[in-house]
């Protein structure tokens, strides 16, 4: 069950009352192309291009984690560790890939259907070198990665919660997608959003989590000690 209105509200004032994360460069360099191609203003169109993007993170460490598994399944604890990172990201997609719809069938709805060049291919350009930067990250030091994705979900958690303060009307528009029934269901525009904003502040606590975990080194380091390994057995 979603959680209530009153508990969505005083979720989102959680959010406005904190203070963004120190966002690293790439993190900046993300947000201003994205401002540049799409604007500075908050829409459910630019909100859709950010969803598309932000599903690449986890594609990347799924990707990573089962080449980790295929070269360091000797290493049990290890293995365990990967395979829990690859149903974290596994579910992260799913959630990220229900707000891409669900945004999606809104727009549908409201006759705004999104431009072929600035809507479909422009995103599509913007997910291709960030999912081969993630992907370099997490093989080479994972912290950089989950650094990266936390200062991504801050930035969409923020974004979110400030749309739907801007917008107060949005409380008394009814929201209806013929993807609730998996997602969970909404009384108003504004708590649907407020929702979606939630869902990526649990992304980005997350990414905080594996940002603390102990590792000895990225992928490639490892498994190049393992083959040397191998080879001198």
């Amino acid at each position: 069950m979603p959680p209530s209105p009153e508990e969505l509200r005083a979720d989102q004032q959680v959010t406005l009352a904190s203070r963004r994360r120190r966002y690293g460069i790439p993190a900046r360099i993300l947000f201003a192309v994205m401002d540049l191609m799409y604007g500075h203003e908050r829409s459910l169109e630019k909100f859709k291009v950010l969803e598309i993007v932000a599903r690449v993170p986890y594609q990347s460490w799924e990707v990573v984690s089962y080449i980790a598994i295929t070269h360091m399944y000797p290493d049990k604890a290890f293995a365990k560790e990967m395979f829990d990172r690859v149903k974290l990201a596994r579910d992260a997609q799913d959630n990220e890939q229900f707000h891409l719809l669900i945004l999606e069938d809104l727009l549908q709805q409201r006759g705004r259907g999104t431009g072929w060049f600035k809507r479909r291919l422009l995103p599509q350009l913007l997910a291709v070198p960030y999912y081969h930067t993630t992907w370099l990250m997490t093989a080479l030091r994972p912290r950089w990665a989950f650094a990266l994705n936390a200062d991504f979900e801050d930035h969409a958690e923020h974004e979110y919660m400030r749309f739907v303060a801007d917008h107060p009307e949005f409380d008394s528009q009814p929201v209806h997608s013929m993807f609730f029934d998996e997602y969970g269901h909404f009384g108003s525009l504004g708590d649907l959003l407020r929702n979606i904003g939630m869902d990526e502040r649990h992304h980005k606590e997350d990414s905080i989590e594996w940002m603390s975990r102990k590792t000895s080194g990225g992928l490639l380091n490892r498994v190049s000690v393992m083959r040397a390994l191998r080879l001198r057995g």
